[in-house]
Parts: C-alpha cells; structure tokens; sequence
C-alpha cells in the first residue's frame, strides 16, 4: 500500500475485495460446518437420539464441529489483513498463530471422529491458503505445497483407520462441492488480492499525474519569474556599476543612470506583480486546453463546452487565473471523476462555470473545492480570485451539493468589446 492516504474509490474497492473474500470463506465454512453437523446427527441414529445420547464418536464429532466454528472467525478475521496485498508480509505473529491452532486441532481430531476425511482437512487447507496469500512467491509456493500435502495425509490416514474416505449418498455429494470449492480457494485469493494491487497502482499513477501538473506549473511560474527577474537584475547591476564609476567623473550622467536604474527596479516590481496577479500569462484557450489535458492525464474527464471567448484581453486573462488555479486545485485536492467547463456569454456578460465531483477530502482554501461537504467558509485562494475578477468588473460565487458530492464556480466578466473566434 502507499504511504499517503488511497482515495476514497480505492478504498471503496478494497471494501468491494473484503467483502467478496469474506463471503466465499464464509460459504465455504458454512458448507464444512454444515457437513459435520451433519456428522453429529447422523451418528448412533437421528436427531432425538443424537440429543440424548453421548457416544465417544458423537462427542469426537461436536468437538469437531465447535473447533471448525472457532477457525471459522479465525479465518474471516484474518482476511482484514491481506490489504497490504500479495507478498506483503505477516500480521503478529499472534494473529497466525490464533489461525492456525483451531485448523491443526481440527485436523488431529477429525482423524479420530467419523464424518468425512476431507471435511476435517480443508480447515487447515484454508488457513494454509491465507499465510500463503501475504508471503513471498517462493515462500508462498512451499505454504500452499505443504498445505497440501496435509491435506492428502490426513485423507490417507483417515482412510486408514476408517476403512472409507467420504460417505456415500448426499454426504458424498457434499465431499464433492468442498474438494471442488478447496481447490478453487487460493487462485480466488490471489486473483482477488492482485485485482486490488492493480486498483492501488492506478490510485498511485493518478496522483503521480496530478502532483507532476502540479510541479509544471510552478516550474512556467518560475521560468516567468526568471525571464523577468534575470533580465531587469542584470541591467540594473551594469547600470549601478557604471554610475559607480561616472561618479567622480561625471556626476550628471551618473545621476541620469542612477534614474534609469530606479525606473528599471519600478518596471521589474510592476511586472512582477502582473505576474503573481495573473495578467502575464498564456492565452485563454490555451489555458482551456491545457486544463483538459492535465485532468485527463489525472484520470478524470474533463469537457469543455466553450461559446465565443470574450474579446477583451484583462477578462480573459482574468478568466484563465479561473481555470488555472481551479483546475490545480482540483488536482491537489480533490478525488473528481469528472469535470465540466463550460463559458456561456448572454446579456453582456460571460460566465464560466467549473463543475467537479469528489469533494469529500478537499481544502476549503482551494479556489474550486471546499474544505467537505457543509462548509461554506470561503478561503484565500477565493478571495484572491474575486479582486482579479472585480478588477474588470466580474462575480465570482461558488456552489456545492453535498447529496450529489459535486462542487460548482461561476465566474462572470462584462463583455465590453465584442467576443473572440
């Protein structure tokens, strides 16, 4: 398993996995218990005599059968343990050990009990099947031989001192169904366990996916920031060097490039600030692209449904800090499947609208989730997004539907020049 959380999917699958593993030990259990019941009733005579009399045979047969219900829930509890997957290692040792004791006992017993040699073997067999699942392949391999093996000495041992391996008639049939259900019982664990690595692998893919969009972000914020910073620190460093030099010299062209330079340091912090404010960024539809491109890289299906963009360039750019830092946060914080972009323009005014789902774990801070389901406090990153917004004249209001898990942005801007193709 990984070290951060799984998402909420993954561990609907793993409780889709459990749940399947429980049920076929538990039926398979309940089938063995239901044939040495059968055992306790059949002996000596029928029920009413089995009732009142307690023959050496009949209460080897009850011993049998309490000692199987005990390795029952043994079993069933120990299939908690096979989420860290195939070859994930041993619980306590005291887990395997608690495992192991009523299986072993009903093996031994069951040698010396009427009944079924193979209903008194399979307990063991089962037990065998699920150290096997959490051990290495090599190790794994020699588990499950030597469970077998168990299995066929003490169906040979049993024949031995009974004379007959498995009644006849319906018992029989019942011999039947328990083989055929223990041979099938290791390949239904270890396929059940690999189709949940695979489940965990694609979790772990996912968020590698979102974490690196992520990372390329910041490396375009800083190559921006570099291009802006590089250029104006270098100039401003020859132009003070030089004015060092013209001091003494000729102190009035030092003082036009000690001008010069403060009016370069006042362009480098206006730019900069353009920059963190999100006016000096990549167009709008490229934004809109590169928003599908990295969510469905992350796994969910994003659909842009896009009218005629807003011709004036402040709004788009407004617009795109929108979708950049939705589609971030998104990516950071929340499990969506699917999103929905959608930009309509009716009565002057554009609206985008981001819709998402799998707001469960998700950050209030974040511009386009909330923190869970019911909190309405908006964070920095909304407020943020407002001031860009209000700065053309644009709302920004957000929405959630905790029924329905989705989470909703609207943005709008005034369409002041027209629209762009």
């Amino acid at each position: 398993m990984p070290a951060e959380p799984a998402a909420r999917s993954v561990h609907t699958t793993w409780l889709y996995t459990l749940a399947s593993i429980v049920f076929f030990f538990g039926f398979f259990d309940l089938i063995v218990g239901l044939s040495m019941l059968e055992t306790v009733v059949n002996v000596g005579g029928g029920l009413d005599t089995a009732l009142r009399a307690y023959s050496t045979d009949r209460l080897l047969a009850i011993a049998v059968l309490a000692l199987q219900i005990i390795a029952t829930a043994t079993q069933i509890r120990y299939c908690w343990f096979l989420r860290v997957g195939r070859g994930g290692g041993l619980p306590h040792p005291g887990w395997t050990a608690a495992l192991i004791a009523p299986a072993a006992l009903v093996w031994l017993v069951g040698l010396a009990a009427p009944g079924d040699a193979l209903v008194a073997a399979v307990p063991l067999w089962a037990a065998a099947s699920l150290i096997a699942a959490l051990l290495p392949k090599p190790q794994r391999r020699l588990t499950l031989l030597i469970g077998a093996i168990l299995t066929a000495a003490h169906v040979a041992i049993f024949t031995t001192l009974h004379g007959t391996p498995a009644p006849e008639g319906p018992q029989g049939s019942n011999t039947f169904m328990i083989g055929l259900f223990a041979v099938i019982l290791p390949f239904m664990l270890l396929t059940s366990l690999w189709w949940w690595e695979v489940v965990v692998q694609l979790d772990r893919n996912r968020r590698t996916a979102a974490e690196l969009a992520v990372t390329q972000e910041r490396l375009r914020f800083a190559s921006d920031l570099h291009d802006i910073q590089g250029h104006h620190l270098q100039v401003i460093s020859l132009k003070s060097e030089l004015a060092e030099r013209l001091l003494e010299i000729d102190p009035v062209a030092a003082r036009e490039l000690v001008h010069e330079t403060r009016m370069i340091a006042k362009e480098a912090l206006e730019e900069t600030r353009s920059l963190v404010a999100g006016y000096r960024q990549v167009a709008f539809d490229d934004e809109l692209e590169n928003a599908r491109e990295v969510l469905t890289a992350s796994g969910a299906a994003c659909e842009l449904r896009l009218s005629p963009l807003p011709a004036d360039a402040a709004a788009q750019s407004a617009l795109a800090s929108v979708v950049r830092e939705a589609t971030t946060n998104i990516l950071r914080h929340s499990e969506a499947a699917t999103v929905t972009i959608a930009l309509t323009t009716e009565g002057g005014r554009c609206e985008l609208r981001i819709v998402n789902d799998g707001i469960s774990n998700q950050d209030a801070s974040a511009p386009a989730t909330p923190r869970a389901a019911g909190s309405r406090a908006p964070g920095s990153g909304l407020a943020g997004l407002r001031e860009r917004l209000a700065a053309v004249g644009g709302t920004l209001e957000h929405d959630e539907d905790a029924s329905a898990g989705t989470f909703e942005l609207r943005a709008t801007v005034p369409v002041r020049a027209g629209v762009a193709a």
